[in-house]
């Protein structure tokens, strides 16, 4: 039985050792914060991670958790509504695609893990030997077969594997902000926008919460700043959504009290490889697609049963590569091309994008061109044929 270390509690982690559990494997998982990360924003899971939530008994809990989005409403600076779209559309979900919010999806893992798998919350790891022996902030050494990073964009297993972020890290030339504020519009299942050149300011209200999300994105250089620093990257934040009309104000001074603030690059990590030594990264510290693509959390979900399978059938982490790289890459080839979709430079394509989604329902062939910007997301979703990986060990999840 081998003994696997995975850095990060989030997605990717959760899910990792999960299968891994299920293979056969003694999985731990060490994670930063003191526990699981509750709230965060809504993701989508579609295509071929629908498959693998169905293999782990939790499409049901997944969809009875659906934050239930109706509607999606551009407004001017003056609150007056210009266009209104389906929810499913301005998401471009189809089908069975289903959208949870991260941190309820994140619990469900947990759940499904915490009664086989050792967690190590509050912690993090130093150094990685290339016998095995581990070393962490505050546990005690460890030796372990293999350790995977699945500590996100930033992650630090990477940093100790493969060397600085700066060199993997790609950032595609906007920054985004979320965070939870009252919902003082009464959103109910309904997502409000605002937008200017350069700049989105986005608040929704999902099924079963009482709070609203609001979510900041702009075209930005490069940012010099502490990841650490919230205040800071809080005035960040106040100084590029200066001037903006609508409910801007407003939510900005509700950002300043929110206890759940995340504020980052919108970037994409491209490596060479995955993989050194007894190091193997998953989820978005191997392949960030960014928050613009909608896939994070599908290629997290996807990534955690390959590389549980591949290393249980032998394939290792070169199998795991060989499976996943296809998939990551059509995936990540989303983020740039919906960025310019979120974040409109000139107010002329602003007005021509705005006049054509109130326009859309009434125009021939509307089916065709909203195809058009459905279709390369659910294509990118099912870029896999997922292989059949047989579990050593089954275990039904509680209800």
């Amino acid at each position: 039985m081998k003994k696997i270390l995975i850095s990060g509690a989030g997605i990717a982690g959760t899910a990792t050792a999960y299968w891994l559990h299920r293979h056969g494997f003694a999985p731990t998982v060490v994670e930063r914060a003191p526990a699981i990360r509750p709230g965060g924003y809504k993701v989508d899971v579609r295509g071929a991670a629908l498959k693998v939530v169905e293999r782990m008994g939790l499409l049901d809990a997944i969809r009875a958790r659906s934050t239930d989005m109706r509607l999606a409403t551009y407004y001017d600076g003056t609150g007056r509504g210009l266009a209104t779209m389906d929810a499913d559309l301005f998401g471009g979900r189809l089908g069975d695609d289903v959208e949870i919010m991260r941190g309820e999806l994140n619990e469900l893992l947990y759940d499904l893990t915490r009664d086989d798998v050792d967690y190590l919350f509050g912690d993090s790891i130093t150094s990685v030997s290339e016998d095995g022996l581990v070393t962490f902030e505050r546990s005690e050494p460890r030796r372990f077969d293999l350790v995977v990073g699945a500590d996100g964009l930033h992650s630090a297993t990477r940093r100790l594997a493969f060397g600085e972020e700066s060199r993997f890290v790609h950032d595609l030339g906007c920054h985004i902000s979320i965070c939870t504020v009252p919902n003082h519009l009464g959103l109910d299942r309904e997502e409000a926008v605002h937008a200017a050149p350069g700049r989105t300011a986005n608040v929704y209200g999902t099924a079963r919460d009482a709070n609203a999300r609001a979510l900041f994105i702009w075209s930005s250089p490069p940012l010099s700043y502490d990841h650490r620093d919230t205040a800071r990257q809080k005035e960040l934040l106040a100084e590029a959504m200066a001037g903006m009309g609508w409910e801007v104000p407003r939510l900005l001074a509700a950002v300043r009290e929110s206890a759940d603030f995340y504020f980052d690059s919108v970037s994409q990590v491209r490596m060479e490889s995955w993989s050194r030594g007894r190091v193997v990264l998953a989820g978005d510290a191997a392949h960030c697609a960014s928050p613009a693509s909608g896939q994070g959390t599908s290629l997290a979900l996807v990534g955690a049963y390959v590389l549980a399978g591949e290393l249980a059938e032998g394939g290792g982490a070169e199998g795991y590569e060989a499976e996943m790289r296809p998939f990551a890459a059509a995936n990540q080839a989303l983020g740039p091309a919906n960025l310019k979709g979120m974040v409109i430079g000139s107010r002329a394509a602003l007005w021509t994008q705005l006049t054509m989604l109130r326009l859309l329902p009434r125009l021939p062939g509307a089916e065709r061109m909203i195809s058009r910007v459905t279709g390369p997301i659910h294509r990118a979703a099912n870029a896999i044929t997922l292989k059949d990986y047989q579990p050593r060990r089954r275990r039904q999840p509680a209800d």
